[in-house]
């Protein structure tokens, strides 16, 4: 049989049509099944977290079928209320589906604290941007006699005085006692 007489042969053509009707039921049934697995076209609205309480957040969350999951918190804001929401991502008004995780970041009980650099024997001018870097605060500027004129002599926290790698919470302020230029 030549091939053109086996192309146009009822026993191929009934082959292809059954091997189409094949294709077509698979392709129907797995969108079918799809559309019920995934919920398609149902959706969620993420709700606004932001300056809300930890336990609040949650109870808003399952009430709209979300998943809380609690991120970094390290950042401070002082705008806020200590252990509640400052970040949620994604953002309010976003459309979900149902059991989406909402990331969300919280504030923690003030700031960090960070280690007090030595920055005895270093002038003022080397000293101030030092502090700032670090989120110091520079406070009360104290010169008594030493021929070393802006030289740090000693750093002090509330009239307590500080040695390097103490810690102290960042914007804390710390005041500077300094050389004045003159012979002791």
């Amino acid at each position: 049989m030549s091939l053109i007489k086996f192309l146009t042969s009822r026993a191929f053509l009934m082959q292809i049509l059954i091997a189409a009707v094949a294709v077509f039921v698979i392709v129907y049934l797995s969108l079918k099944w799809l559309n019920v697995t995934t919920n398609h076209g149902k959706f969620e609205t993420v709700p606004e977290l932001k300056g809300k309480s930890i336990s609040i957040a949650e109870m808003e969350l399952e009430d709209n079928r979300l998943v809380m999951q609690i991120q970094d918190s390290a950042n401070y804001n002082p705008d806020y209320p200590k252990f509640s929401v400052i970040d949620q991502e994604p953002p309010a008004g976003s459309k979900v589906k149902e059991n989406r995780k909402i990331y969300i970041t919280l504030n923690p009980s003030g700031y960090r604290k960070i280690a007090v650099p030595d920055l005895k024997e270093r002038t003022l001018r080397q000293a101030k941007p030092t502090l700032e870097a670090l989120g110091f605060k520079v406070g009360k500027l104290t010169y008594v006699d030493n021929i070393a004129k802006d030289v740090v002599l000693k750093m002090q926290h509330k009239g307590e005085l500080l040695n390097p790698g103490d810690q102290l919470p960042k914007t804390s302020t710390i005041d500077l006692v300094l050389g004045n230029g003159n012979r002791p």
